[in-house]
């Protein structure tokens, strides 16, 4: 009985990592890591490795774009609001899906 019990919650354990790996993203900037709500479940850009890129290429991606990256990226002093905000209108309007 105790065995059924502990591989039923050893599911349930493996389960709920794997709804949240797909639920947020992991961004590591050498000096930080910040974890960004996903806007659906999808296994892209969970973990991102992202010191020393420069902001334009990082808020270059839809998906981390979609997330908040932008904020994260002013809150630690990388990026400028209306900078930010030039850019994101920029990329969104860009047709490729990076």
């Amino acid at each position: 009985m105790w065995k059924k019990i502990n591989r039923f919650i050893l599911i349930i354990l493996i389960a709920v990592f794997g709804y949240l790996l797909l639920s947020f993203h992991v961004v590591y900037f050498g000096n930080a890591i910040k974890i960004l709500k996903k806007t659906r479940l999808n296994s892209e850009y969970t973990f991102v490795y992202v010191k020393g890129l420069p902001a334009e290429s990082i808020l270059k991606i839809d998906t981390l774009r979609e997330a908040g990256i932008g904020d994260v990226l002013v809150d630690m002093g990388k990026l400028d609001k209306e900078v930010k905000d030039i850019l994101e209108k920029e990329f969104e309007s860009d047709a490729v899906y990076y």
